[in-house]
């Protein structure tokens, strides 16, 4: 036996085959462990993820889950607060800003505000997503949770919420000099950029190439080239510490499809944009979405109810399905002939399978619009007298 195993394992050697060796800190995916492909390239970069947002699949991954210093993509998580927090009511857009004197002395990329001076909420956000302003993100911070270290807690939890199981934050800023174990994955950038990008506002914001504050005073001009040069680029978040090498979640929209491209640690900028373009021209180039709208589809009977019949309506269906791939798909339906009250209002009856030739991929509720009460006993007894009153007449 010792001997078949030993030969075994020479064989192995000499042919090349073996199992992939991870570095410390890496470990196989779940991408990878249900992906029987191989990736279709590799890309100069510690980590790298490209998603498709409405769906949240995984188009390509590389070193997805290993946690590295983000620099300022933090302002993701600190940009998601905000918004999260003004969506709710808290503030509104014109509501203005306070600057501390904290966040007045915050140093790399900056607006230079000054203590005491006042932003408003959306000037605030326009220094943070598109000249990367640690002191307006300070700022932000203080003016969401009371102090920056209520926001990092808040920023933890909201982490926690997400699923992004390799992050901890230690400021809103990204400033890593004097962090210890600030931290994140390009697969947790990926699931709070996806988050973030629920709030259509921001990219408006990330979209914008230049911009002034102070009544025209200061240019802001964004730190991410793609969006000038890269059509369909509407944000998102941008990156560089000695510490954390050049990072980007870049956000591309094209065709109704929007993808997200993390590059966590490239060598130099050109390097980092250019591996965003990469990635997303892969995504565009590969796949689109299959689509259909929520749609009434015809009347069901309903037996022993108040009503005859309800409408039936077919919910949204969205799938991520390779290029040209769309125009192939095949409906199938199951849906009964009747329904026996109750009915209650939106209640899933039947559904629709979608297939591309035999591969299905999805399915959707078919619902009961409206609802329909069971008929009682005095509701038949009095259709009765009028059906025998409606016949004597006769």
């Amino acid at each position: 036996m010792k001997k078949t195993i030993a030969l075994v394992l020479t064989l192995l050697m000499i042919f090349g085959v073996g199992m992939p060796i991870y570095a410390e800190g890496e470990q196989k995916s779940e991408a990878e462990k249900s992906e029987s492909a191989e990736q279709p390239f590799t890309v100069d970069a510690r980590s790298a993820v490209l998603m498709e947002a409405e769906t949240g699949k995984i188009l390509f991954s590389q070193n997805e889950n290993a946690a590295y210093s983000p620099a300022s993509v933090t302002k993701i998580m600190t940009l998601l607060l905000t918004m999260e927090a003004l969506d709710g009511g808290k503030f509104d857009l014109a509501t203005m800003v306070p600057v501390s004197a904290y966040a007045a002395s915050m140093g790399g990329s900056q607006v230079f505000l000054e203590e005491g001076e006042s932003l408003s909420v959306e000037d605030m956000l326009k220094c943070t997503v598109i000249a990367s302003a640690n002191d307006a993100a300070v700022a932000l911070a203080e003016f969401v949770s009371g102090s920056e270290e209520g926001f990092v807690a808040d920023m933890n939890r909201r982490a926690a919420e997400l699923g992004m199981k390799d992050s901890h934050f230690e400021n809103a800023t990204g400033l890593d000099d004097t962090t210890e174990n600030h931290v994140t994955s390009a697969m947790d950038i990926a699931l709070m950029s996806r988050a973030l990008l629920s709030h259509p506002k921001i990219t408006e914001y990330a979209s914008i190439w230049q911009d002034t504050i102070r009544d025209g005073e200061f240019t802001l001009t964004n730190t991410n080239r793609l969006v000038r040069f890269y059509s369909g680029c509407n944000g998102l978040k941008t990156g560089s510490t000695d510490r954390a090498g050049f990072c980007m979640s870049a956000a591309a929209k094209r065709d109704g499809m929007q993808l997200i491209a993390v590059v966590m640690g490239a060598q130099t900028r050109d390097e980092r944009n250019a591996i965003a373009k990469k990635l997303l021209d892969y995504g565009f180039s590969k796949y689109s979405l299959y689509e259909t709208p929520e749609e009434f589809l015809e009347y069901l009977p309903v037996t022993g109810g108040k009503a005859s019949r309800t409408a039936l309506v077919a919910k949204p269906f969205t799938a991520l399905v390779s290029r040209g791939e769309a125009a192939g798909v095949e409906k199938r339906y199951s849906i009964p002939e009747s329904v026996a009250a109750p009915v209650r209002a939106g209640q899933a009856v039947g559904k629709i399978e979608f297939y591309s030739g035999e591969k299905k991929i999805g399915e959707c509720e078919v619902c009961a619009k409206d609802g329909v009460d069971r008929i009682d006993f005095a509701e038949v007894v009095f259709r009765l007298i009028g059906v025998i009153l409606g016949k004597n007449a006769e």
